[in-house]
């Protein structure tokens, strides 16, 4: 390969990267350059190639750090219904992640056969994320995902056992992504994704199957300050010019309008329940751990 050429990163395993340009696919290291810098090419990103070694990223439109992805056009959240049951905490943890980068949010609700699917639907149809019902039985609702994921970037996360690989398959049966059975032992399943990585669709478009989250991982995607996250629940934006104080918290203050709201029914309570939690986690941050 000679002359300057550039690609997609799909895949980033020991130092080399896997980029795939129009003109075909290389496996490419980066220049020392980056080191230097402290950057490092993430997958999502668009890499420039000079005689195969990667020399130039182009400007992100947003990244996430663990795993290390870039450019992401949603973030698509696998729920099951039970088995896992679905932990709203988390949920909204990484769904204000997505919102604080800029990334759209979607729920893809599984296990919909034999568990209630209603609570989610409510919960976060009611604030304008999308959700979707996946049932394996019924094409459209296969079809529905499909739809949603072709020609775009999209990330898929969920705590495991909640069945991404499963899904991710039904949608694209080419992908072939490993699947493990749920441990009955622990009530969750074997982590089967160890690293970041770029499926190319069939019907166009990029997919990055994650490892399952857990209560630790929030904080590695990125960290929220307290001023910032009122901002990352959408459903606060038409209440929070309505507080009595400029400064208000919307924890529990007098005069407060997303409280009263959350107390209207107007907003979910699970939702405030888990900002105050996440209010709380950001007060006590330490100046270095943002950093």
């Amino acid at each position: 390969m000679s002359g300057n050429k550039s690609g997609i990163i799909t895949k980033c395993l020991g130092g080399l990267y896997t980029v795939e340009s129009p003109d075909g696919i290389y496996e490419c290291k980066a220049r020392g350059v980056f080191r230097n810098r402290g950057i490092s090419p993430y997958v999502g990103d668009i890499a420039e190639l000079q005689d195969g070694v990667i020399v130039g990223i182009a400007e992100r439109k947003n990244c996430i750090i663990r795993p290390p992805l870039a450019n992401l056009d949603q973030l698509i959240f696998v729920v099951s219904t039970c088995s896992p049951a679905p932990n709203y905490l988390i949920l909204d943890k990484f769904i204000a992640i997505a919102e604080y980068k800029g990334i759209t949010p979607v729920v893809v609700v599984t296990k919909t056969d034999i568990g209630d699917s209603r609570p989610i639907c409510d919960v976060y149809g009611s604030i304008g994320i999308k959700v979707i019902e996946a049932d394996y039985s019924d094409e459209a609702s296969i079809q529905a995902v499909r739809e949603l994921i072709s020609g775009k970037i999209s990330a898929f996360t969920g705590n495991s056992g909640a069945g991404k690989s499963t899904l991710l398959n039904a949608v694209d049966p080419q992908l072939n992504i490993p699947t493990a059975e749920i441990s009955r032992k622990l009530g969750r399943g074997r982590h089967t994704t160890r690293h970041a990585e770029l499926y190319k669709l069939s019907g166009g478009g990029y997919i990055a199957d994650t490892p399952g989250f857990s209560t630790f991982e929030t904080n590695r995607y990125d960290i929220i300050r307290k001023e910032e996250l009122a901002g990352c629940f959408r459903e606060f934006s038409e209440y929070t010019d309505g507080c009595l104080f400029n400064d208000c918290a919307h924890v529990c203050e007098k005069g407060c309008a997303v409280v009263e709201a959350v107390n209207e029914g107007k907003i979910p309570k699970s939702r405030h329940e888990s900002y105050c939690t996440m209010y709380e986690e950001a007060r006590q941050l330490k100046e270095w751990e943002i950093k």
